[in-house]
Protein backbone atom coordinates (compact mmCIF):
# COMPACT_ATOMS: atom_id res chain seq x y z
CA UNK A 1 0.00 0.00 0.00
CA UNK A 2 2.74 2.45 0.97
CA UNK A 3 4.81 1.50 -2.08
CA UNK A 4 1.84 2.24 -4.34
CA UNK A 5 1.48 5.67 -2.75
CA UNK A 6 5.19 6.37 -3.22
CA UNK A 7 4.95 5.21 -6.83
CA UNK A 8 2.09 7.63 -7.39
CA UNK A 9 4.06 10.52 -5.87
CA UNK A 10 7.16 9.76 -7.96
CA UNK A 11 5.02 9.39 -11.09
CA UNK A 12 3.48 12.81 -10.47
CA UNK A 13 6.96 14.29 -10.04
CA UNK A 14 8.17 12.73 -13.29
CA UNK A 15 5.04 13.83 -15.13
CA UNK A 16 5.42 17.43 -13.94
CA UNK A 17 9.05 17.55 -15.07
CA UNK A 18 8.18 15.95 -18.41
CA UNK A 19 5.44 18.54 -18.89
CA UNK A 20 7.94 21.36 -18.35
CA UNK A 21 10.26 19.91 -21.01
CA UNK A 22 7.33 19.33 -23.38
CA UNK A 23 6.06 22.91 -23.01
CA UNK A 24 9.56 24.23 -23.73
CA UNK A 25 9.78 22.05 -26.84
CA UNK A 26 6.43 23.26 -28.19
CA UNK A 27 7.46 26.87 -27.56
CA UNK A 28 10.58 26.27 -29.60
CA UNK A 29 8.67 24.83 -32.57
CA UNK A 30 5.66 22.66 -33.22
CA UNK A 31 7.76 20.03 -34.99
CA UNK A 32 10.14 19.72 -32.06
CA UNK A 33 7.21 19.51 -29.67
CA UNK A 34 5.63 16.66 -31.60
CA UNK A 35 8.96 14.85 -31.78
CA UNK A 36 9.33 15.10 -28.00
CA UNK A 37 5.73 13.96 -27.58
CA UNK A 38 5.73 11.04 -30.03
CA UNK A 39 9.25 9.60 -30.23
CA UNK A 40 9.85 7.53 -27.07
CA UNK A 41 13.40 8.51 -25.99
CA UNK A 42 13.65 11.86 -27.76
CA UNK A 43 12.55 13.67 -24.61
CA UNK A 44 15.78 12.61 -22.92
CA UNK A 45 17.88 13.76 -25.88
CA UNK A 46 16.04 17.08 -26.00
CA UNK A 47 16.29 17.57 -22.24
CA UNK A 48 20.05 17.09 -22.22
CA UNK A 49 20.95 18.89 -25.44
CA UNK A 50 18.45 21.69 -26.20
CA UNK A 51 16.41 22.33 -23.05
CA UNK A 52 17.39 25.63 -21.42
CA UNK A 53 16.10 26.51 -17.97
CA UNK A 54 17.55 28.01 -14.80
CA UNK A 55 16.95 24.74 -12.94
CA UNK A 56 17.73 22.37 -15.83
CA UNK A 57 19.62 19.85 -13.70
CA UNK A 58 16.82 19.55 -11.13
CA UNK A 59 14.17 19.14 -13.83
CA UNK A 60 16.13 16.40 -15.61
CA UNK A 61 16.82 14.67 -12.28
CA UNK A 62 13.12 14.83 -11.42
CA UNK A 63 12.18 13.44 -14.83
CA UNK A 64 14.59 10.52 -14.90
CA UNK A 65 14.73 9.81 -11.19
CA UNK A 66 11.02 10.22 -10.57
CA UNK A 67 9.97 7.84 -13.32
CA UNK A 68 12.69 5.33 -12.44
CA UNK A 69 11.75 5.31 -8.76
CA UNK A 70 8.06 5.09 -9.65
CA UNK A 71 8.72 1.98 -11.72
CA UNK A 72 10.85 0.45 -8.98
CA UNK A 73 8.25 1.12 -6.29
CA UNK A 74 5.52 -0.29 -8.50
CA UNK A 75 7.56 -3.42 -9.19
CA UNK A 76 8.27 -3.97 -5.49
CA UNK A 77 4.64 -3.59 -4.51
CA UNK A 78 3.51 -6.74 -2.74
CA UNK A 79 -0.10 -6.38 -3.83
CA UNK A 80 0.65 -6.68 -7.56
CA UNK A 81 3.34 -9.35 -7.20
CA UNK A 82 5.18 -8.28 -10.36
CA UNK A 83 8.47 -9.78 -9.18
CA UNK A 84 7.05 -13.09 -8.03
CA UNK A 85 9.52 -15.97 -8.29
CA UNK A 86 8.31 -19.32 -9.58
CA UNK A 87 7.97 -22.08 -6.99
CA UNK A 88 9.39 -25.56 -7.46
CA UNK A 89 6.94 -28.37 -6.68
Amino acid sequence: MILDALALIFSALGLACAAMVLIHAFRRSIGTGFMVLCIPCYILYYAFSQFEHVRKSLIIAGLVGGLTLAGAMRAMSSERRVLELPTIR
